[in-house]
């Protein structure tokens, strides 16, 4: 049996197609066998509202397509899926960017309605004193290696500095954009001991990581740096922005996740633990 999608996009999101309707995902998810799914639209910010922490000392950089989640039309679909799929549980979420530098942006849009499932994740780092998107071009423009240990460095603050999530996104989110063309293929044990430092902060913060299964998915090895840490909690995400991708690879992944030393939790739509 799989495990459940903890993060799901769908048109409510800034970068999501309108095709990928909450429905057409919620039918394929069924289909799919997956029991759960929680959409998790992106809320992301183009500029520094009152009292968010990085307003102090960066600027934000270009977020040319970063637009509002329209959380009323939102919940209203995530009520109106839950009425017609009522065998699938679907949770409302959000996944929050940089939610250290947006500490109080991102506390006004959880005030303003009610989500089952937060996700903390890092879309950008600072470089030069600007918020930059992590994207190729930054790539080509910087270090690789520099650029990856910097947004390490950055994810231990995001766990330290803030509490609002109870699940880590895609840790490595920047080896998708790794130039394996110009310097060679990411390689996971080159940034072991930053890998290792992530871990070992978010597993005193109880939380749990997630499997993201739209980057490259992570090794054994990986996941059991997770799990000798003291990692407690894994959660699957397919990262899905298009309905056919609910799911998407989690057979590799809970093979990946058991190889580690977790097991499925309490019930079929609880995280996976040691």
């Amino acid at each position: 049996m799989l495990p459940s999608d903890n993060h799901v996009h769908t048109r409510w999101s800034w970068d999501t197609a309108e095709t990928t309707t909450m429905e057409a995902t919620c039918r394929h998810a069924v289909d799919r066998g997956v029991p759960a799914v929680a959409f998790t639209e992106h809320v992301d910010f183009t500029e520094w509202g009152d009292g968010d922490a990085g307003a102090a000392g960066l600027t934000v950089g270009t977020r040319r397509r970063v637009a509002p989640l329209d959380i009323e039309g939102y919940l209203a679909d995530v009520e109106r899926c839950r009425e017609m799929f009522p065998d699938l549980r679907i949770l409302s979420g959000i996944e929050a960017g940089e939610p250290h530098w947006f500490s109080s942006s991102v506390a006004a849009v959880l005030a303003a309605g009610r989500f089952d499932r937060v996700l903390g994740s890092l879309h950008g780092i600072p470089v030069a004193g600007r918020l930059e998107g992590i994207t190729r071009q930054l790539f080509a423009e910087h270090d690789p290696h520099d650029l990856v240990q910097r947004y390490f460095t950055d994810m231990v603050a995001l766990i330290e500095q803030s509490d609002v999530f109870t699940v880590l996104a895609h840790c490595d989110y920047p080896r998708r954009y790794w130039p394996a063309d110009r310097v060679g293929a990411y390689t996971e044990t080159d940034f072991e001991e930053h890998y290792r430092t992530v871990f070992r902060t978010l597993a005193g913060t109880e939380r749990a990581l997630e499997i993201n299964t739209k980057s490259p998915l992570a090794s054994v090895d990986l996941v059991r740096w997770w799990w000798q840490e003291g990692g407690a909690a894994v959660s699957f995400g397919s990262d899905a922005h298009q309905p056919t991708h609910v799911g998407n690879r989690f057979e590799t992944a809970v093979d990946i996740v058991e190889a580690a030393g977790f097991r499925p939790g309490r019930d079929r739509f609880d995280f996976w633990r040691r």
